[in-house]
């Protein structure tokens, strides 16, 4: 059997690439990689703003080998599910509830060939929405898992500010535009990688597949994307369907996190009726399953234990 760290840079040989269409029509590209023998579970990963699934191979890979069946799929507007604005490096959105739409109606078809008990794993963005999904009752997975979820912008002038000030300069003109040139957040000397992950070869691991899979690269968000994200964590955050919530959940925060607010998804974690929270300090970015193996291995070990307390299965 091969190893995750084989599969970093290659599609695994048992797994599927093909797409999705939506009910409007729209495709969406998904990955599908069912376990080899007696599935313990299936687990629909959803990644970042910005993110493919190529990103997350290593990781996918650590929990194929522990008898899951793995899924993904690629937001609408961004990697290999085309874009939502003229311009094909933006990454554009009208409403963050296309979003939601599109993950529950792939949820609800998804679900009916999953074998075993369901996880929901989302990263950044893709944790904000499995997380708004379950307070709206659109999923009800058995478990999920939420890896520096979007909870919060970090922003130095504030969410409230931050949220005006984006409304005052994207609502004129077209929202589509891109809200700075480049980089992940506007006004840092941070590097790119610095905002990211402390690992150097993992960071050159999303370069390759930028390089080989040029079409999947997708830059700054658009003006309207940044209103919606800030529109939608500023709702989700006051939800009072998430005292509802009654999904166990794993929260993964990284404290020094650049990108989004560890302290808002401390907040929202309160307010979970069944939730655990791992924290990480300043030897930890934004992408916590791509960080240095010492904090990869813990937070792949928090993960591991979490569903066998909670599935059953081993740790």
């Amino acid at each position: 059997m091969l190893s995750p760290h084989s599969h970093r840079r290659a599609i695994p040989a048992g797994a599927r690439v093909g797409f999705w269409r939506a009910r409007d029509g729209w495709m969406l590209r998904r990955f599908d990689w069912p376990a080899d023998a007696s599935p313990r579970g299936s687990i629909l990963f959803q990644a970042g703003r910005g993110d493919v699934f190529e990103k997350y191979l290593e990781t996918l890979a650590h929990w194929h080998h522990q008898g899951w069946s793995i899924s993904a799929f690629d937001w609408r507007g961004q990697g290999g599910s085309g874009r939502l604005s003229g311009d094909p490096r933006v990454g554009h959105v009208e409403d963050f509830a296309l979003y939601v739409a599109d993950f529950e109606e792939f949820w609800r078809v998804w679900r009916k060939g999953a074998v075993g008990p369901t996880v929901a794993i989302g990263h950044s963005m893709g944790g904000h929405l499995v997380l708004r999904a379950m307070a709206e009752g659109c999923i009800a997975p058995d478990a999920a898992v939420l890896v520096a979820p979007m909870l919060g912008l970090k922003t130095p002038v504030g969410a409230g500010f931050g949220e005006w000030a984006a409304r005052r300069i994207g609502g004129r003109g077209d929202g589509a535009r891109r809200a700075w040139r480049g980089n992940e957040h506007p006004a840092t000397t941070a590097t790119r990688q610095a905002l990211l992950t402390h690992d150097d070869a993992r960071y050159r691991d999303e370069i390759h597949w930028q390089t080989v899979q040029p079409d999947l690269v997708l830059g700054p968000p658009s003006w309207r994307w940044l209103i919606e994200a800030f529109a939608s964590t500023r709702l989700l955050r006051a939800d009072p369907r998430l005292a509802d919530v009654r999904v166990p959940v794993l929260m993964l925060l990284a404290e020094y996190d650049q990108l989004v607010s560890a302290r808002a998804a401390l907040r929202v974690a309160a307010r979970l009726p069944d939730a655990r929270v791992v924290r990480f300090g300043r030897e930890c970015a934004h992408e916590i399953l791509r960080e240095v193996d010492a904090v990869r291995d813990r937070a792949l070990a928090e993960i591991d234990a979490f569903l066998a307390a909670r599935l059953g299965g081993r740790p």
